[in-house]
């Protein structure tokens, strides 16, 4: 009997994406084919601290357990984690991982330098401000924005500002996920994300999925108890044959140009002027319920099938 492929599925995180990638983390490794994956659960707390299975451990030991894997699965969002910081300990670690390397993960959990490069290949983003501590007090309100932190995710610190009075509390919440700030016209549209995947036969790319909320889709509504009721996912997105040749064209030259590997999600906006970036996630929510599972799911491609069909990606 030929041995087992040991899988270091990586979960937590010391940020506020903490349970969501738990999620993930407890999604995957449940889902690997039990007849050819060895599941090894390595999971960061939201102190920094690392546990493997269920016994808290040193970082020493943790790396040992790493290397002892012939594989690694990565599913921490957010920075630490997704910002190229796990990607660098792989690496480091000599162990081939899933997903996007060091400096693909780096730029793409920066919103800011993802909209510079964005703009760089013809992709029309939101003008903005990228504010700091020193610079915030001299924006001054120039019409509706969304108030961000620069390299956060799932909606933390994401406020829509429609009046005036409400800019400096948006600001006080989003500084308090970071120290860099986007401070973006907002956008009025349909939110549609799109997932992207190359691998060595080619481009595998999922269908559009649009998001219907009630509401902002903030953190709230992605992940808390009124989830279901207050959010809808509507896959394939109904939009024109030149609209998602446009949205395809896009988001695999954005993909290309930040160097990613594995899947990527890329998420837009649809207004009357066409398309409009929004961001980029390279380790992007990964239990059945999330937007990429369900767009491969979609096109044939079942959750187990997309977990086995990136590990062999990674160790090839």
């Amino acid at each position: 009997m030929s041995e087992k492929t040991r899988v270091a599925v990586i979960g937590g995180g010391a940020n506020g994406e903490h349970e969501v990638s738990l999620a993930s983390a407890r999604a995957a490794a449940s889902a690997l084919d039990p007849t050819r994956y060895e599941p090894v659960r390595l999971t960061i707390a939201q102190d920094g601290s690392w546990r493997i299975g269920d016994k808290p451990a040193r970082l020493s030991e943790a790396v040992a357990a790493l290397g002892d894997c012939h594989v690694a699965l990565p599913l921490v969002h957010g920075a630490p984690g997704e910002d190229g910081t796990i990607a660098a300990l792989c690496e480091l670690a000599g162990i081939p991982y899933v997903g996007s390397g060091v400096s693909a993960g780096a730029l793409a959990m920066d919103k800011h330098a993802t909209k510079l490069l964005a703009a760089s290949i013809g992709l029309r983003t939101a003008a903005g401000a990228l504010l700091t501590r020193a610079t915030r007090d001299a924006y001054a309100w120039a019409g509706p924005v969304v108030v961000k932190p620069a390299d956060g995710g799932s909606s933390r610190g994401v406020t829509p500002v429609r009046e005036p009075a409400a800019l400096v509390p948006a600001l006080d919440e989003a500084f308090r996920w970071g120290d860099r700030v986007l401070a973006e016209e907002l956008i009025t549209g349909r939110e549609i994300d799109i997932a992207v995947l190359e691998t060595r036969e080619g481009v595998v790319i999922g269908p559009p999925l649009e998001i219907r909320a009630r509401g902002f889709f903030d953190y709230e509504a992605k992940y808390g108890a009124a989830h279901e009721s207050e959010v809808a996912f509507e896959t394939p997105a109904a939009i024109t044959a030149q609209q998602h040749r446009r949205l395809e064209q896009g988001a695999v030259a954005l993909y290309r140009g930040l160097g990613c590997r594995g899947v990527a999600r890329l998420d837009f906006f649809l207004d009357e002027r066409g398309w409009v970036l929004n961001e980029v996630n390279t380790t992007p929510g990964f239990s059945p319920a999330s937007q990429v599972p369900q767009m491969f799911a979609a096109i044939g491609i079942p959750y187990p099938r997309l977990l086995d069909l990136l590990i062999r990606e990674a160790l090839r």
